[in-house]
């Protein structure tokens, strides 16, 4: 018996500023905490009421933990899955720099049972997955790939963010997988990312729909100042005048998860890899 298809929610739980890579070299914590400007701290509540009784996995950037200690434990409280985004965002191609920035985030991972991992960017490489197994994680969800495939790469199991595919072609799908234009002229839309969410709104419902009635489970992803808006400042308007490409991340869609949530079955990704295996094992 197949699992039941429903759409795997998941949230990146990151400072506003994390969109933008000119903030990606920036080595002080605290100069990164002044400029959240408290965001991650005061969206939390309001992101989650807008979930509502329907349940997510979210990945947090584990300074977030640092910052605000209480946000963690709020996340499990409300029965999310708590995942680990990274603890610095920005890109982690080199795995010497993954491997710190695992170790970074491993005491509250392990206190808090962290089983799930989201690459930055969704930007991972072949050699993460051996990292990630040796700390402990069982799945990730780093790579794009068409609605209804797992991964097993070593010990770790991969969850795609979801694309549509155009025409059947059979791949191996080697990371990295990103959001690119090879993968769109690959003939994939990433619907799955909240950039596409961004640029066509209800239109990914229709695809979400059909894909659950062909029994498939999409992976899609939210982020935090795109439910709940951060305060107006300066700096937030100069960087978007700078990088207008980043305006549909931006995009308030808060009205598209409460359609999501009133028209579709959610959960958690590491609620579906449990479904799955037990099946897969019996």
């Amino acid at each position: 018996m197949p699992v039941p298809p429903r759409v795997l929610l998941s949230i990146d739980y990151e400072p506003w500023f994390a969109l933008f890579r000119h903030y990606d070299s920036l080595a002080d914590s605290i100069y990164r905490r002044d400029l959240d400007r408290g965001f991650t701290l005061h969206a939390l509540d309001p992101m989650l009421e807008q979930l509502g009784d329907a349940k997510a996995s979210i990945y947090l950037v584990g300074e977030i933990v640092e910052w605000y200690p209480e946000v963690p434990q709020k996340i499990v409280s409300a029965g999310h899955e708590l995942g680990l985004h990274c603890h610095i965002h920005r890109p982690l191609g080199n795995v010497h720099e993954l491997a710190e920035d695992i170790r970074a985030s491993a005491s509250w991972c392990k206190q808090y049972g962290v089983r799930g991992y989201r690459a930055p960017m969704i930007g991972i490489n072949e050699a993460a997955y051996e990292l990630l197994g040796d700390a402990g994680f069982l799945y990730s969800s780093s790579i794009y790939a068409p609605a209804g495939i797992i991964l097993q790469k070593g010990r770790v199991w991969e969850i795609p963010v979801s694309t549509l595919r155009f025409h059947e072609k059979n791949g191996t799908y080697i990371a990295p997988r990103d959001f690119s234009l090879r993968l769109l002229f690959n003939g994939e839309l990433p619907y799955g990312s909240s950039f596409s969410i961004g640029l066509m709104g209800t239109r990914i419902l229709k695809i979400i729909e059909q894909e659950l009635k062909r029994g498939l489970s999409p992976v899609i992803i939210l982020h935090p100042y795109e439910l709940v808006k951060p305060a107006p400042s300066t700096r937030l308007t100069r960087d978007l005048a700078l990088n207008p490409l980043f305006l549909p991340f931006l995009r308030d869609k808060s009205y598209f998860l409460s359609d999501l949530l009133r028209n579709f079955p959610v959960s958690p990704l590491g609620t579906y890899l449990d479904e799955h295996l037990k099946i897969t094992e019996s």
